[in-house]
């Protein structure tokens, strides 16, 4: 039940008046819209949550777009009966399963690296600027097949990097490009689809 591109401030005050409840029977009908209305009525609760744990913008920003991917990519099957405490606790899991992961690489570091000093053990992750500017470009839905199942595995499944590319016959550093690639475009496409939503409303 998707929305008409004559939305009018009328509309937009109507799905801003929506409960929750009547907001994800709109989602499982993939009406756009009403997932943009709880993007915008959730991600800064969602963004906060996320920080406090993380210490870190653009990883709480990761964990809070992980989360709205995967509210729409599955939202004709998640039995979800009160939307601000499954998006709450699905904040948490995420967060988790960051912390676990620095944990992780932190003692790996220690044992292959022993040498490292500690101001050296934060990471960047980086992509060629031509090569990006594709990716920002692209939508959640429209990215290409291989960097789709890569962000599919990994965010939906929960798959490692290594079990990834073991699946898919590709390197590990192919997927963790792919992996980039994906939240780099999904940062950009849900912002631009909530601009154009806004636009839509006047």
């Amino acid at each position: 039940m998707a929305s008409s591109s004559t939305s009018s401030p009328k509309h937009h005050q109507l799905y801003a008046a929506r409960p929750d409840e009547a907001l994800l029977r709109a989602l499982r009908e993939d009406d756009k819209l009403a997932f943009a209305e709880i993007y915008e009525r959730y991600w800064e609760l969602l963004l906060g949550v996320a920080y406090r744990k993380l210490h870190s913008r653009e990883a709480a920003e990761e964990v809070v777009q992980d989360l709205f991917a995967a509210l729409w990519l599955k939202r004709r099957t998640q039995a979800i009966q009160h939307l601000k405490s499954y998006l709450l606790k699905a904040a948490k899991y995420r967060v988790i399963d960051v912390l676990k992961a620095r944990l992780t690489q932190t003692a790996y570091l220690e044992r292959t690296r022993p040498h490292v000093m500690p101001q050296d053990h934060s990471t960047e992750e980086t992509v060629a600027a031509d090569d990006l500017s594709l990716a920002l470009l692209a939508s959640l839905m429209r990215l290409p097949e291989h960097t789709r199942e890569v962000f599919r595995l990994s965010r939906l499944e929960h798959q490692s990097v290594p079990e990834i590319a073991v699946r898919l016959n590709l390197s590990r550093k192919t997927v963790e490009y792919h992996l980039t690639r994906a939240l780099k475009a999904l940062r950009v496409s849900l912002r631009d689809f909530l601009t154009l939503a806004l636009v839509w409303w006047w």
